[in-house]
This record gives C-alpha cells, sequence and structure tokens, in this order.
C-alpha cells in the first residue's frame, strides 16, 4: 500500500478499514516463534544489545525482547495525520464498533478468514463500512505504520543507527533486505569496519556486504545460538 493511495482516495480508505478492523485482532492474538524467543534469550544473556525490525507485529516485545526499535511502527498505535494525535488500535475498534454494528460478526461467520503481516484481513463486502475521523479534530486516522513512499521518522532511524554505532557486530536475521530502510544499515555497519552476519534463506541485498552469510532458516539457527548460551556463560566463569 502506498501512501498515496490511502490520502488520496476515500473508497480505498474505506475498503482498508474494513478488512483492518477484522485482521488487527487476529495480528493481537499471535503469538512469537522460537526465533523471537531466542532473540529475547540472547538478549537477556548479554548477545544481543538491542533490535531493529521492519515488521509491525509486535512479537518480539511480545517474546520479551526490551531493547526494540520498529522501524516501521506498529500495527497497535493509530495516528491522526492532521494533528498528530495518536490512540490505541484497540480504543479505534471499539469506535468502529460503535459504527459498524455486526460488522465483524457477518466477515467471521463467512469463515477461514486469510490475514496478512500487516492485518489486513480478506474481506469482499467493504461498500457499507463506515470510517472513523480523528476524535480531536477531525482530521484523517492512519496506522503508526510506514507506508510506501513514505519515510521512517527521523529520530527513529537515529535510534537504529545508535545501535548499530555501538555494536560488536551487526546481525541479520530472516531479511533479504529489499527494503532500502533496513538495508542501510548494513551498508552503514560495513563502512564503519562492523562485522556483518546474515542469516537467511536464499540470497540478500546485503550479501556482499557480509562477514558470514548462513543460507538457512532464521529460527532454528536463532535457537541453536541461544542454546550454547549456558555453556558459554560457564566457561567465561559468568552469572546465570
Amino acid at each position: 500500500m502506498t501512501i498515496r493511495q490511502f490520502t488520496s482516495d476515500p473508497e480505498f480508505r474505506q475498503r482498508y478499514w474494513a478488512r483492518n478492523h477484522v485482521g488487527w485482532r487476529h495480528m493481537a492474538e499471535t503469538l512469537p516463534n522460537a526465533g523471537h524467543r531466542a532473540l529475547a534469550a540472547l538478549e537477556r544473556g548479554g548477545v544481543v544489545s538491542g533490535l531493529i525490525t521492519q515488521n509491525v507485529d509486535l512479537l518480539h516485545t511480545k517474546a520479551g525482547s526490551n531493547t526494540v526499535v520498529n522501524l516501521h511502527g506498529t500495527y497497535a498505535e493509530v495516528i491522526c495525520l492532521d494533528c498528530g494525535f495518536t490512540m490505541p488500535r484497540a480504543a479505534l475498534a471499539d469506535l468502529l464498533e460503535g459504527a459498524n454494528p455486526g460488522f465483524l460478526e457477518r466477515a467471521e461467520a463467512v469463515g477461514g478468514i486469510a490475514v496478512a503481516p500487516d492485518a489486513d484481513a480478506i474481506v469482499d463486502d467493504t461498500a457499507t463500512f463506515a470510517i472513523i475521523d480523528c476524535p480531536r479534530c477531525g482530521g484523517m486516522l492512519k496506522p503508526d505504520i510506514v507506508y510506501f513512499g513514505e519515510n521512517v521518522p527521523k529520530d527513529r532511524v537515529q535510534q537504529a543507527y545508535s545501535l548499530v554505532d555501538n555494536a560488536d557486530a551487526l546481525l541479520v536475521a530472516g531479511s533479504s533486505l529489499t527494503v532500502y530502510s533496513g538495508f542501510r544499515f548494513v551498508r552503514h555497519a560495513a563502512a564503519l569496519g562492523i562485522p556483518v552476519a546474515i542469516i537467511n534463506r536464499g540470497r540478500t541485498r546485503g550479501d556482499d556486504f557480509a562477514t558470514v552469510k548462513i543460507d538457512t532458516g532464521c529460527s532454528e539457527m536463532l535457537a541453536l545460538l541461544a542454546d550454547e548460551l549456558p555453556a558459554a556463560a560457564s566457561s567465561a566463569g559468568m552469572n546465570r
């Protein structure tokens, strides 16, 4: 989705909010996998100093990671494009439910709803869905997610650069680095002489900058790394 599509086309925006009204709940109920849990364990063990994620699903935070830069925002917040007012997605859900009584039940009654990683659900009947404007100024509400055509907020980018600057190495896990907003940190690390390790199935945009490239599933590999923590701590005389 592009920001231009969202802001310029009322029907597109209506369709988006109708589908998101169904899909965001499924996103909220999704649980972390072994890779998310392994990264949280590596942070607790002092191996990982912080995470930069392009995902908007909050699964790293759910898994227990503390220092997380949500580069592209999260599905759980909504922002007004006019006044900057923010509100929890759950609060907007209550307003949308009040404006569209029974819509959720009718959509779910069809069964087998497919939900994308950005909380977009496949719902066909969206023509009568009523959207909600900003309760503060009446402006246009949008998920606090960076759409194509938007820039990541500068303070968020700087926070991510700071994590890289203070790291001994940069690990890329499960990303093809196709989108420049993530790839730039690989280039930045390489320019500073910081080693880059990549775990990903298939080629990535950052392979030429990598000190180490492991072509495999990242969840399995991260779990193996996390399993080595007790042995590493013992050999180094660390307290657990």
